[in-house]
């Protein structure tokens, strides 16, 4: 279903967000794609950390935009899962090339923000008054 245009430019912007920090480069011969994420994880100690701001960002963002307890409560499993499995050296780097939670928190958005959107109704007489009388018109 159709977002607002101001929707739309937040769920784009923040997809911009995530494919920087979950896919933004592709590693010749793998195939693969990794982010920020991925780079930054290889920082001992700090790299998983830094990566946090961003993915805290995506969660604010989703519970301005009204994003259900149950959905915010999807996304911080996966930035937990990712900070968690993330800071288990060699494995952890391994697992944050696969994971993507940025890219999965926004899906999350996404789909709940497509099935809670108003339906818009539309009369058989579109445009017109409604006032219940037969001969006046809008």
């Amino acid at each position: 279903m159709p977002h607002s245009p101001d929707v739309q430019h937040d769920l784009d912007r923040l997809r911009g967000l995530a494919r920087t920090m979950d896919s933004a480069l592709r590693v010749p011969l793998f195939g693969i794609r990794l982010g920020w994420d991925s780079i930054l994880g290889l920082i001992p100690g700090v790299g998983d950390v830094l990566a946090l701001a961003p993915a805290g960002y995506i969660v604010k963002e989703a519970h301005r935009m009204g994003a259900s307890r149950s959905v915010l409560a999807r996304m911080g499993a996966n930035v937990g899962i990712d900070l968690a499995i993330g800071a288990i050296p060699l494995i952890g780097d391994i697992f944050d090339i696969g994971w993507k939670a940025n890219t999965r928190n926004v899906d999350l958005l996404h789909r709940h923000l497509d099935e809670t959107a108003p339906m818009k109704t539309v009369s058989p007489a579109d445009g017109e008054l409604s006032s219940h009388h037969p001969t006046l018109k809008g």
